[in-house]
């Protein structure tokens, strides 16, 4: 009975490590938006993680911008960015080598794929 009991905690423990290292998504991400009306866009955001919290930059040849608002859940996370007055929602989802995201430009809907910079 000790064993099994042991063995599923060990397990438990584990799986949260796991889990804990991929949801880590802080440091430099980089990447290309293709935006609804077809433009190629670099883009490359830098994020930072305390507990739930996201925080950060993102930048593309117009500038850099803040990152708000920042929330993450498990694999999963939202934040929006601020450019010249209107707010651009983004949702992603997290996966071991990239964060794959979708940004609303108020009604249009862009999926894009960042991968961590090295």
């Amino acid at each position: 009975m000790k064993k099994k009991i042991f063995t599923t905690t060990a397990l438990i423990c584990c799986f949260m490590v796991c889990f804990a290292i991929i949801a880590d998504i802080s440091g430099k991400w980089s990447g290309t938006l293709t935006t609804p009306d077809g433009q190629e866009i670099a883009v490359s955001y830098d994020f930072k993680v305390d507990g739930d919290k996201l925080t950060g930059t993102a930048e593309s040849p117009a500038g850099s911008v803040t990152v708000d608002d920042g929330k993450i859940d498990g694999d999963k996370f939202s934040f929006k960015v601020n450019v010249s007055g209107t707010d651009y929602p983004h949702t992603g989802k997290i996966y071991a080598d990239s964060l794959a995201m979708d940004i609303d430009f108020g009604g249009p809907k862009a999926h894009f794929i960042v991968k961590k910079d090295k």
